[in-house]
């Protein structure tokens, strides 16, 4: 089954923002994008809250669908393709920050790679 245009439109611009700002983690992201529906990432937020724990003040970027179970206990900001309602009332109660990538991957140049930690 042939990709959405969408999500072939979002790999093009993570492509496009990895050549513009020669940062590598945009290329792994389209990589992960562009793989095969079935093996289609999904993360929760208890996964979040672990990585949150880990990497404290980064902004996690999950390549795929945020689902919302489990409890999320620290101000985070998340990047995602897209993000259950649910999960999204959740990181908005913790004070947190969700940003669908595609609005994100526009801000690529002004995103330090080091901020970055891909979560899936």
């Amino acid at each position: 089954m042939a990709k959405k245009l969408e999500t072939k439109k979002l790999i093009a611009s993570m492509e496009k923002a990895a050549r513009t700002t020669k940062k590598l983690i945009w290329t792994d992201l389209a990589e992960k994008m562009e793989k095969p529906t079935r093996g289609k990432i999904e993360v929760n937020i208890d996964s979040i809250n672990k990585v949150a724990l880990a990497h404290k003040g980064k902004i996690l970027v999950v390549p795929g669908k945020l689902l919302s179970r489990g409890e999320l206990t620290e101000k985070v900001t998340v990047v995602a393709v897209s993000a259950s309602a649910s999960a999204q009332e959740k990181i908005s109660a913790a004070k947190g920050e969700f940003i669908a990538l595609k609005d994100f991957a526009l801000k690529a140049e002004k995103v330090k790679a080091s901020d970055l930690v891909i979560v899936g």
